[in-house]
């Protein structure tokens, strides 16, 4: 609902900003929710993506366990088991540090922030100031 101009407008100061204020508020619960919708979106595709993310793992986690005793295995023909444990073991720890820091690094830059939502907040904003 904008703000009508008839031919013969007998509205006082008074009303014009009490429709104004009225129209402020009704664009304010707009934007909120607007923003609630954006953060909820934001939200349930990170929650996927993580949820996605576990289950690689877990599988990921069963076969590399089989996978890692076979190379110890193996190696413990030309070298005592522990020696070729230790070796695997240390290999497997370097692997697993630049694994987790580059999906540390994906997680920060999934930006939270609602970027429709503060555009059109400042789109607002103008169009207060010219009504006002």
């Amino acid at each position: 609902m904008a703000l009508q101009k008839t031919a013969k407008d007998d509205r006082s100061i008074g009303e014009l900003f009490n429709e104004l204020a009225g129209e402020a508020g009704n664009l304010i619960r707009q934007e909120i929710n607007l923003a609630k919708a954006e953060l909820i979106s934001k939200a349930v595709k990170i929650q996927q993506n993580l949820g996605l993310l576990g289950l690689g793992l877990a599988f990921g986690l069963v076969s590399f366990l089989t996978l890692t005793m076979a190379v110890i295995l193996i190696l413990s023909i030309f070298m005592p088991l522990w020696l070729s444990a230790l070796i695997v073991g240390f290999i497997l720890a370097i692997t697993a540090a630049v694994i987790s820091f580059s999906a540390i690094q994906r997680l920060k830059e999934t930006n939270p922030m609602p970027k429709e939502t503060i555009a059109t907040i400042k789109e607002d904003t103008q169009w207060l100031k010219k009504q006002i």
